[in-house]
């Protein structure tokens, strides 16, 4: 079925557009296969993007019939549009039919489940070419970047072609004396076949965050002599390993009735298992939940953005996400494919991403000079999850994508974000590099509502936009005057001479 087919009506007149921070509009609304347009018909080129289709979460429809009569002169309809990143619009459409048919066909062009329909595929600004590169980084540049992985580690292809695990990428990087079988057999007994793979080696004393799904031991307790190995290739020359399972003691109990389980200390004798964080001795990690693709890849995104200050630069932090969470086989389709306003509720929907940047801005306010992006970056990062023009964050894993050929036919977000006109955008204007830990405090009383997300859509959240932009006018200013090194300092004089509302300092996480 062609895309047009789904729309049965392409525009309408007299359209009363509302929306945030806007006066009402009168103009023609234009249904396409991809977006939603206005115009309030000035002129020629007043036409405007109103939405990308696949931003809507939830539509919600009201008719006025007069005279009892539905197709009678003066009738009326209300289309409420709820969006995915929280925008809530609304659209009055004269005639019930005319607002009968957008509302249609809204829905059947907002949830398109084939990946090659979708606005990726189409989407060609003149900026980019598809002969241009696609991604940051292959695991295998990684582990050449990486010198202190050449002793003891190594890039396996035994994943090529995805029969071993189908959510991982075509090359891992495991302990060198490991072979290809043991692999093998130990991703048997994974679920998923998710099996020990290195996801992080710290910069001074060679210790390495592992991640995994949950071994398969079921109720009669099985075992992996290869698994066991694996592991133990990691520590040599350690005393011990830490083995963090992300669920709480009874739900890995719980989980051996139904095929699942936990490492038993008998055959995983170096490696002590834990259930809560303790990442601050010095040892080695094995990080798993059940599946591996959710809290496991959230956690060990937060350990490097916390112990590696590489991870905190733009280009870091793109780079460890493309690793961790594309790369690393996060379902973004089925995670993703609603947001709060949908009425569906399918059991793989969850929003791990998102709060993976919520976790990342709880950071970013606490140390607010550490990391180089700012939380323009973040905003951006949970928008384009659930809609996006670009390519990167479709389908479920590495293996759909060349199924689909998405790295052929689409654009790379993260490509186009490290643009130089772009990047400088999501710059933090405080950022002043540190090779030290940032240890965040998560008692209940450091961590605070993120509005810039959450209330992105009310007076407050523009009100702190426009303080932001004081803050960036200040640091610009002294810049030029007195150059960077004395820019902070400069910044907190100036503060006092700020106004009440351009003083919300705590708000802004400045100082």
């Amino acid at each position: 079925m062609e895309l047009s087919e789904h729309i049965k009506t392409a525009n309408v007149e007299d359209v009363t557009l509302r929306r945030p921070f806007h006066p009402a509009l009168r103009g023609t609304l234009c249904v396409t296969s991809h977006h939603l347009l206005f115009s309030d018909g000035k002129d020629e080129a007043s036409w405007q993007l109103l939405i990308l289709l696949k931003n809507i979460d939830a539509i919600e429809k009201s008719v006025e019939i007069l005279f009892g009569y539905p197709r009678a002169v003066g009738s009326s309809g209300t289309i409420t549009i709820k969006c995915k990143d929280l925008l809530v619009l609304q659209l009055e459409i004269p005639g019930m039919e005319e607002c009968l048919n957008i509302a249609s066909s809204i829905e059947a062009l907002s949830s398109l489940e084939s990946v090659t329909e979708m606005y990726p595929f189409f989407y060609r600004p003149s900026h980019l070419t598809l002969s241009s590169p696609w991604g940051l980084s292959s695991m295998e540049q990684y582990y050449k970047q990486t010198e202190r992985l050449w002793d003891r580690w190594r890039v396996s292809t035994v994943n090529s072609d995805y029969s071993v695990c189908l959510s991982y990428p075509s090359a891992v990087i495991v302990p060198r004396e490991v072979d290809d079988d043991k692999l093998i057999r130990s991703a048997r007994f994974r679920q998923g076949g998710r099996f020990p793979v290195l996801s992080y080696c710290h910069h001074r004393n060679g210790m390495v965050i592992m991640r995994s799904s949950q071994p398969l031991t079921g109720a009669n307790k099985k075992s992996c002599k290869e698994d066991e190995l694996l592991l133990q290739a990691v520590i040599d020359g350690s005393k011990l390993g830490y083995i963090i399972d992300l669920r709480s003691a009874q739900q890995a109990q719980q989980a051996r009735m139904t095929g699942g389980g936990f490492e038993s200390k008998s055959c995983y004798s170096d490696w002590k298992r834990i259930h809560r964080h303790h990442e601050r001795d010095g040892h080695s990690v094995l990080v798993h939940g059940s599946e591996g693709t959710d809290n496991t890849l959230l956690m060990s995104s937060l350990a490097q953005l916390i112990l590696d200050p590489a991870s905190r630069t733009v280009t870091g932090f793109l780079c460890l996400l493309e690793r961790e969470w594309i790369q690393a086989g996060h379902p973004f389709q089925q995670r993703c494919a609603h947001s709060a306003y949908s009425h569906a509720r399918l059991k793989q929907e969850c929003p791990s991403f998102l709060l993976l940047l919520d976790c990342v801005w709880q950071v970013w306010r606490q140390f607010p000079l550490a990391l180089e992006f700012s939380e323009a970056l973040l905003l951006r990062l949970a928008q384009e999850v659930y809609a996006s023009d670009y390519g990167t964050f479709l389908c479920n894993s590495e293996q759909e994508r060349c199924a689909a050929g998405v790295k052929e036919n689409t654009h790379c977000l993260f490509q186009s974000l490290l643009r130089p006109n772009i990047e400088e955008q999501y710059l933090n204007p405080l950022y002043e590099p540190t090779d030290l830990v940032i240890w965040p405090s998560v008692h209940p009383q450091s961590l605070q509502l993120w509005t810039g997300l959450f209330l992105r859509w009310t007076e407050y959240a523009q009100n702190m936009e426009e303080a932001r932009e004081e803050v960036w006018s200040i640091v610009k200013e002294h810049r030029e005057q007195a150059g960077p090194d004395r820019t902070n300092n400069m910044l907190s004089t100036h503060c006092d001479t700020l106004t009440p509302f351009e003083n919300l300092m705590d708000e802004l996480t400045i100082l």
